[in-house]
Formats: structure tokens, C-alpha cells, sequence
């Protein structure tokens, strides 16, 4: 496991930016973690760190975001998702299909549906409103993420 404490979100974009470039074609990557925590920034990180330029917001009305790459990067909001069949039709499982990386909003709704090799992304306050403390689990790489 990985546990970074960041200090800003810029401190998580970058963090999100480095540990991007150790993420394989069809990972999925799934947050937990209140309202406001940072999801949409680390997808941010993910966005820059994948040489992606666009902008990245959060899927909440959209369910689901496309902000292309190869692999494309993929980011979707899973709060409303209530159904296998909303699941279906959201095209998580074509994008999967495709090899894209999945970065998934709300993941706690659709646990049943992420693949064993999901990588899981908590993401909790720390000392301030500022600070996050992020646990990273499932990427397998040498990096030191300490700093």
C-alpha cells in the first residue's frame, strides 16, 4: 500500500500525475472518499500525468466523462447508480472492454462490479481542510511516493 499525505490539491494532482505514469491499459481505478475530498483532482493528476490536456470535471450529471488518450482515460460518477442495468448503460463495461483506464467516482455503489485487479484510492481529511491523507492499493511499482 502506498500512503501519501498531501497538503493542497495541487499536492494531490501532482501525486495523481506520478503514480498515472505506473497505470496499465484497462486498470480500473476506484475512489473512496466523502464529498470534497479530492476525487476529481486525483483524476486531474491522472489526466496530466497520462499527457492528457483537457479539462477535467466531475462527471455528476454526465455520469460519465471521455477526456480521450491512449488508453483513453475515462471518469465517471457512479452516485445515482443504483442497478446492475444503470451500470450496463453508464458503458463501464464497453470501456473496460476497450482497455481505457476507468476512473470511478463513487466506486462504493458498484463494489460487486470491480474487477479483482482494481486499484483502490481512499481518500480521507487529515489536519486541516486542506490536508488529505491518500491510501493506494493494487499498483505494483518501485517508486518512493513519500514526497
Amino acid at each position: 500500500m502506498i500512503t501519501r499525505i498531501t497538503l493542497s490539491t495541487e499536492e494531490t494532482e501532482e501525486f495523481a500525475s506520478r503514480l498515472a505514469k505506473h497505470l496499465k491499459s484497462g486498470t480500473v481505478v476506484a475512489f473512496f472518499g466523502g464529498l470534497g475530498m479530492g476525487k476529481t483532482a486525483f483524476t486531474r493528476g491522472l489526466a496530466r500525468g497520462m499527457g492528457i490536456d483537457c479539462h477535467v470535471s466531475s462527471p455528476t450529471f454526465a455520469i460519465v466523462n471521455d477526456y480521450g488518450g491512449n488508453p483513453p482515460l475515462v471518469h465517471f460518477d457512479m452516485y445515482k447508480v443504483e442497478s446492475w442495468d444503470d451500470l450496463y448503460s453508464s458503458g463501464f463495461f464497453d470501456y473496460l472492454d476497450m482497455g481505457a483506464i476507468l476512473a470511478v467516482e463513487w466506486s462504493e455503489n458498484i463494489e460487486n462490479a470491480l474487477p479483482d485487479s482494481t486499484v483502490r484510492v481512499t481518500i480521507e481529511k487529515y489536519e486541516d481542510e486542506n490536508s488529505r491523507i491518500i491510501k493506494v492499493e493494487g499498483v505494483e511499482c518501485d517508486e518512493d511516493f513519500s514526497r
